[in-house]
Parts: C-alpha cells; structure tokens; sequence
C-alpha cells in the first residue's frame, strides 16, 4: 500500500501515457500501457457509472463543455486576464485543485459543425471529414487573429480543393474513445469506437471514401481499432494525399513554429509533417528539447506542472523568432501558446492561408 500510494502522484497521475517511452525504448516498452491499466484498475463503481452516462449521452456533454468554455471566454472579456486569471487559481485552490487550471490561452466554445450529406454523385469529390470532439467543442483562444474554428477552416480548405464534404451521421454523439482510454475506461472506450467505425463505414461508402480526422491522437487510436478498410489520415497526410495536387501555394514570407504531437512522431510522419510545413512558410523552427508537450489530453488541466516541466525550454525556442505555430491536436496547442506566448493551432489554418484553387490549364 505504501509503494502504491507514494508511486501515484509521480507514476499514474502525472504519466502523460502517449506512449513516446516505446519509441525511445531498445525493446519496444511502452509505460503509458501501464499507465492506462492501472487507472483502469482503478475506477470505481462510481466512476464507471459516470463513464457510462458520458458516452450514453455525449453529444450533452459536448454542449455543456461548449457552454461553460463560452461562459468563462465572456468573463475573461469583462475582467481581462490578470484579475481572471487571479480568481480563477483562487477557485482551483479552494477546490483542492479539482477545478481545472485556467490560463488566457483557452479556447472559446464553438458550436459544431452542421453536419452535411451531399448526393452522391460520380463525377464529384467527395471527402468524409470527422472533426473530433476537441475541435467541436474548442476554437480559438481570445486574441487569435484566426477567430474562425477548425472545422470551419477545413471544410473551406476542403471546398477550395474541389471536394463536397460529407459529415459521419448522429456526428455530436460521436468519439473516438481516446478521452475515455486516457482515463482507464477501456469499456466505454471500444463502444466508442465502435459506433464511430460503423458511423465512418456508411459515410465512405464501406470505406470507399477517404477520411480526415482533424485531431491526430484521435486518428492514432482509430488506426489501431477500426476496420482496415477506413482510409483514415490526419491533417499532414490527407493534404499530401489530396490537397496539395489541387491547389496553389504561396508560402507565407514568415517564420513559423512546428510541434509534433507524439501521436505524429509514432505514426512516422514528421518528415512529412516539416515538408508540408516549409512548403507553406519560408522558415520552419523546431524547438531543441522539446518533445511530449505533456498536456496529454486533458493532465495540462489537472496537472499543469507536467505540460510546464514538459515545455521548460519551448520559450527560449520560439521567442522574438515565431509570431505563430502549428500542430494537429488543439488540447497540446492550448499548452504549446500557454508556454510559448504565442498561439498555437492546427497546420489546417496555415495551408488554407497559403492556398488557392489551382487554375484550370
């Protein structure tokens, strides 16, 4: 009892479980897996009750979430982010620090995308687009010069491309299980995932379609549970895939920051990632001794020491030569701007900034 109780704080509350100590690791070790099974063992009664009605009723908790971010964004507004930042670490105390850590870098709530279901047609293109409950519930942060949020820019991007979008159906109720495996649910996870499988195989068509999930640690884990027919690609390879060909690019005569999520670093896709990258920016700059960011879903809420440990070095990184950064999962761009001073978004915004339709010969 004594090991297991001095190992939880340091071991199982604050491991970021991304999995990166498989990739470092000569035989393949990966202690988020640990990590996942023990919170697992770990859940109560109680709390898998809870689970339940979450999954049972997501496209609910979605909105409350969409709510509660608009309503702290209109009291930010009206005190300005010292005194809410003051009073917002004050109510955290209080609550034992059950209330989540706030700084002037989180999102405002957005509403979901309409979901669309054109004719099909032929002749026409036709992407499947599942935005993940992140991007559905949290746009950009107050002060982002980008103020529309992600899937509006995506269905823009997709659009300039020539593609009619189609939306997965009953889309609000939709999850990939990834917040509910981070947490140890496993159960409530695979439902997840599999409503969201059977929702993805009727809107490709059985799998005739590509999809773009917009989020890729939620693509990660889709990869690894879903029909292999799915043709699942995140923000980087469904723009190499599909958009690049389609459009102009002018590159932006700036210097930019890139962060890999962890989730591209074990999909093997930073190579791809810089490319597209320095494709649509003249300078690309990776900050030295940056890796996990260790937002880790939602720990940078809870635990906001372990995203501050993780990104010790990222100002020094990025300061007086970055006005804006990428990446492809917005939970790490909120901890990426909040350690930077500079915002952080989806690679999404920079490729639609840099394009056009490509002229027809």
């Amino acid at each position: 009892a004594d090991l297991e109780n001095a190992y939880r704080y340091p071991g199982e509350q604050t491991c970021a479980a991304d999995g990166l100590c498989a990739v470092a690791c000569p035989v393949d070790i990966n202690t988020g897996e640990l990590t996942k099974a023990l919170r697992s063992r770990g859940t109560s009664p109680t709390a898998a009750r809870a689970a339940d009605y979450v999954a049972d009723h997501f496209d609910r908790t979605a909105a409350l979430v969409r709510t509660g971010l608009k309503a702290a964004d209109a009291i930010h507004g009206l005190l300005g982010s010292g005194p809410m930042a003051g009073l917002t670490a004050g109510l955290r105390r209080l609550s034992g620090n059950r209330l989540p850590h706030w700084t002037r870098w989180m999102p405002r709530g957005v509403d979901g995308p309409r979901p669309l279901r054109p004719e099909k047609r032929s002749n026409t293109l036709i992407a499947v687009y599942f935005p993940s409950c992140i991007s559905r519930t949290m746009g950009p942060a107050q002060g982002d010069p980008d103020r529309d949020p992600l899937h509006a820019v995506t269905v823009r991007l997709l659009e300039k491309a020539g593609f009619q979008v189609r939306f997965p159906a009953r889309m609000e109720a939709l999850c990939c299980g990834t917040p509910f495996e981070s947490k140890g649910f496993m159960t409530q996870a695979d439902a997840k995932s599999a409503e969201l499988e059977a929702a993805l195989l009727d809107a490709t068509d059985g799998g005739r379609l590509p999809v773009l999930v917009d989020t890729s640690p939620c693509l990660y884990r889709m990869k690894n549970v879903m029909d292999r027919r799915l043709k699942l690609l995140d923000p980087v390879e469904f723009t190499w895939a599909h958009l690049l060909e389609r459009l102009e690019i002018t590159p932006v005569n700036e210097t930019i920051a890139y962060h890999h999520t962890c989730s591209s670093v074990k999909l093997g896709i930073e190579a791809r990632a810089m490319a597209l990258a320095g494709a649509c920016a003249r300078n690309v700059v990776v900050p030295d001794l940056v890796g996990c960011c260790g937002f880790a879903g939602d720990r940078g809420f809870n635990y906001p020491e372990l995203n501050a440990s993780a990104l010790q070095h990222l100002h020094a990184g990025v300061a007086g030569r970055c006005r804006t950064g990428y990446s492809t999962s917005r939970t790490c761009e909120i901890g990426l701007s909040a350690h930077s001073g500079i915002h952080y978004k989806s690679i999404l915004y920079l490729v639609d900034r840099c394009s056009r339709p490509k002229k027809a010969k």
